[in-house]
C-alpha cells in the first residue's frame, strides 16, 4: 500500500475534463441526432467544447498573452473547419466516407499551413471567418448524396464513436503545449466531433453528412464569437470574466441560429 502510494499522482485537471468532457459531448450530440436530426448534432458540436478548455489551460498555465495569441490562431482556425465541411460534403456526394474524410482533413492541413505566417487583429479575423462560413454555405453541396434507406444503428455505434473522439482530443490537445501559441490555436479547432458524426452519418445513411455538416457551419457562428470576445477581453478583463463574457456571447449567436438548423435539418 505505500509502494502504491509513493507512486499514484493524480490526474490533471486537464485530462480529467478531456475524458469527461468529449465521451459526454459525442454522446449528447449523437443522441441529439438520432432525436432531432443530424444538422442539429452539427451544430451543436460546433459549440467551441474542445477548443475553449484548451485556451483556458493555456491562460492558466502560459499566461493570459499566450492565450490571445492562441485565440487569434482559432479565429483563423475556424476558416480550416469551414474548409474542411465544404471539402468534405463535395467529395462526399460521389464516393465513401474515407475520400471525403481524407480531402476534408487534407484541405484542413493546407489551411492550416497557409495561416501559419499570418497574424491579424481580432475584427479583422472574426469578418474574415464570418465572411469564409457565409462562403461555404453556399458552396455546400444542395443535391445528391441522398440516402437510399433509413440508418441502421448497430449497438456498438455510441461506443466507437465515444471511443475515436476521446483519442483524438488527447492527442491533439496533447502536442498543443510544445509547438507555440499559434500553431496550437491553428491546430486545436479541427473538427474531431463533426468528422466522427459525418463519418458515421455517411455510412448509415448518405445525406447525413452533409446535413452534420451545414449544421456545423451555422455552429461556427458562435464558436467564433466567443474566441473574438477572448481574444479582445483575456489581456483586459483576466481569464475568468472573459471566458464568462464569451460564453454568453457564444450561448446568445447560437440560439439565433437554432431556426436556421431547423430548416437545414428538413
Amino acid at each position: 500500500m505505500a509502494l502504491w502510494r509513493l507512486h499514484y499522482r493524480p490526474l490533471p485537471p486537464s485530462l480529467l475534463l478531456k475524458v469527461v468532457l468529449t465521451p459526454a459531448l459525442i454522446a449528447t450530440a449523437t443522441l441529439v441526432g438520432r432525436r432531432w436530426g443530424e444538422a442539429m448534432s452539427g451544430w451543436l458540436v460546433g459549440l467551441p467544447l474542445t477548443s475553449a478548455p484548451v485556451i483556458f489551460f493555456l491562460a492558466l498555465d502560459q499566461g493570459t498573452a499566450f492565450a490571445t495569441t492562441a485565440a487569434l490562431a482559432v479565429l483563423l482556425g475556424t476558416i480550416s473547419q469551414a474548409a474542411f465541411a465544404v471539402a468534405y460534403a463535395r467529395v462526399a456526394v460521389r464516393t465513401a466516407w474515407f475520400p471525403a474524410a481524407a480531402a476534408g482533413c487534407g484541405v484542413f492541413a493546407l489551411a492550416t499551413i497557409g495561416f501559419q505566417r499570418v497574424s491579424l487583429p481580432a475584427l479583422v479575423a472574426y469578418g474574415a471567418v464570418v465572411g469564409s462560413l457565409i462562403l461555404a454555405m453556399v458552396l455546400m453541396p444542395r443535391n445528391g448524396n441522398q440516402p437510399a434507406r433509413g440508418p441502421v444503428v448497430p449497438d456498438w455505434d455510441l461506443p466507437l464513436r465515444i471511443v475515436l473522439a476521446t483519442g483524438l482530443v488527447l492527442v491533439l490537445t496533447g502536442i498543443a503545449p510544445r509547438i507555440g501559441a499559434h500553431l496550437s490555436g491553428l491546430l486545436s479547432p479541427f473538427p474531431v466531433y463533426a468528422g466522427v458524426l459525418a463519418i458515421f452519418a455517411q455510412r448509415q445513411s448518405g445525406a447525413g453528412a452533409n446535413a452534420v455538416l451545414r449544421g456545423l457551419l451555422l455552429g461556427l457562428f458562435a464558436f467564433a464569437s466567443f474566441f473574438l470576445v477572448l481574444a479582445l477581453g483575456l489581456d483586459r478583463l483576466g481569464i475568468g470574466l472573459s471566458f464568462a463574457l464569451a460564453t454568453l456571447v457564444a450561448l446568445l449567436v447560437q440560439g439565433s441560429t437554432l431556426r436556421l438548423v431547423r430548416t437545414t435539418g428538413r
